[in-house]
């Protein structure tokens, strides 16, 4: 079974793998706090916008008060028609002894 890496392990790779840059020629340069990636303070796009713009919204909720007015109509209200079951009672006697079984309607 493979052992996981502790974080403990991942931080001194990472820093294994800065000091291995820095000693090949590597330069880090410090950013400020709160700097974006982004040039010119643009907004980043969602991933999934096709460039088209946003259409209105059509509001639906008439649509849906009939879609639940017609559910309500279709159901009738069931009724509580479940059968019971008989169910085995044990007779005891004067000691605790089980003398015999008799099914019960409840």
């Amino acid at each position: 079974m493979n052992k996981r890496q502790t974080k403990a392990d991942i931080r001194r790779e990472l820093e294994k793998q800065v000091q291995e840059y820095v000693q090949d020629g590597g330069e880090i340069k410090r950013v400020r706090p709160g700097a974006s990636g982004l040039g010119d303070g643009a907004v980043l796009r969602p991933p999934f916008s096709d460039g088209r713009p946003v259409q209105p919204r059509t509001p639906a909720m008439d649509v849906l008060a009939a879609i639940d007015a017609r559910r309500k109509q279709a159901k009738p209200e069931r009724k509580s028609s479940y059968k019971t079951k008989p169910r085995k009672k044990i007779i005891y006697d004067d000691f605790g002894e089980p003398l015999r079984e008799v099914w019960e309607d409840s």
